[in-house]
């Protein structure tokens, strides 16, 4: 599956920044929509080690409400989510009613990690996909709105990228041991991600798989890509003529009820 991605997309600096910061004020406006039309929204990233997740993150983040979303670094479980069940901890992740829940790598860790380096056994891993659908079924039926990003890059980019980051002062925090292990085992993750994307993606929660070897064009798709779905859910067009005001207005008269209401308990 992974094989067809076309990884050659990319974008001018220019007309990435255009579409980046055009989306970008879509997205808060819909982040407010999220709000006022209580709708809980989860979002998973998931990639390749270096393959811009936090920049996606970043970027599709900077200009929302920080009251309104929350972004949740996933590593290996420790203290009391170690003892549990392993979706325990996503589960008491899960967003209110209005707010954003931005995963950092994910509940999938089972059917890849977990899987290659045997911190679970066959017979757990091959569970887990009919697991999570069912989680994420259940999600969804709750009415919450689920987004799935696999980004993608090439073994060749990823050298490149774990290169200059050894080679940059700045940002050789960001690069493991383990990162270097995880490469000589490309080829098992490649199949174990495949393997994934083929069981996961469901008519409910399907996965959108961002080609990301440039990271101007994987940005863009995933702010993008965001911006299409809350529209469709919500109902809301944030690019309509009018959208931006008509939401001043309907906070001008929330304020002027909350006044109302004081004046009328005084009395």
């Amino acid at each position: 599956m992974l094989d067809t991605v076309d990884l050659s997309l990319s974008l001018e600096r220019e007309e990435y920044r255009e579409s980046l910061l055009k989306y970008q004020v879509a997205v808060h406006d819909l982040g407010y929509q999220v709000y006022v039309q209580q709708r809980p929204v989860i979002m998973v990233f998931e990639g390749w080690d270096a393959g811009g997740k936090g920049g996606a993150i970043k970027r599709l983040t900077e200009k929302l409400d920080p009251r309104g979303y929350v972004v949740y670094p996933i590593a290996a479980p420790k203290g009391d989510d170690a003892t549990r069940q392993y979706m325990y901890r996503f589960w008491r992740r899960l967003p209110e009613t209005g707010q954003i829940a931005i995963f950092d790598r994910s509940w999938y860790g089972r059917v890849m990690v977990e899987r290659i380096e045997g911190f679970c056994s066959e017979e757990d891993w091959k569970r887990a996909y009919r697991e999570i659908n069912q989680f994420e079924r259940q999600l969804v039926d709750f009415g919450t709105i689920l987004f799935k990003f696999w980004i993608h890059i090439s073994k060749d980019e990823q050298l490149a990228r774990f290169e200059a980051r050894a080679n940059d002062r700045l940002k050789r925090w960001k690069l493991t041991d383990e990162d270097w292990r995880n490469r000589e085992k490309w080829e098992v993750y490649d199949q174990a991600v495949n393997d994934m994307l083929l069981k996961t993606s469901t008519v409910t929660a399907p996965w959108t798989v961002v080609e990301g070897n440039d990271k101007y064009y994987a940005r863009v798709k995933v702010v993008q890509t965001v911006v299409e779905q809350l529209s469709k859910e919500l109902n809301y067009d944030p690019f309509a003529e009018g959208a931006l005001a008509n939401e001043v207005k309907s906070k001008s008269v929330k304020k002027k009820k909350k006044k109302r209401k004081k004046k009328e308990n005084k009395t």
